[in-house]
């Protein structure tokens, strides 16, 4: 089981960025999926998880507005569109699924991870 996160990359405050995270094995196809971040010294910080089916998301209040978060199940697939990027969003972003059917915040409730992209925005 595995998760393969991608579309990162350096851009102006303003931009938009789209993150990809794939997955193998079909069970994965319908965990319930987050984005995290990270920087150097703090904590992983939740961006926002959607539900197996699709039908439920939620987002952390730095962010709502401005990401969307999808998936297509068929495709194994969940993205993370980012518009009106700030440099505050800076970071390494994550894929993550859980299990749970519930949407957590905590990353301690998630067993799998990608290997992370790194997103940088620049002012």
């Amino acid at each position: 089981v595995q998760l393969q996160a991608s579309g990162g990359g350096l851009v102006q405050a303003g931009d938009s960025l789209r993150l990809s995270c794939v997955g193998s094995g079909r069970t994965l196809s319908m965990y319930t999926k987050a984005w995290f971040r990270q920087v150097p010294g703090k904590e992983r910080e939740f961006v926002g998880g959607i539900s197996g089916h699709g039908r439920t998301t939620e987002y952390a209040d730095s962010v709502k507005g401005r990401f969307t978060i999808s998936r297509d199940n068929a495709e194994n697939a969940v993205w993370l569109q980012m518009n009106s990027l700030k440099p505050e969003d800076t970071a390494i972003y994550y894929c993550a699924a859980t299990r749970e059917f519930a949407i957590s915040c905590s990353s301690y409730e998630y067993e799998y991870w990608g290997q992370g992209t790194q997103v940088t925005v620049s002012s």
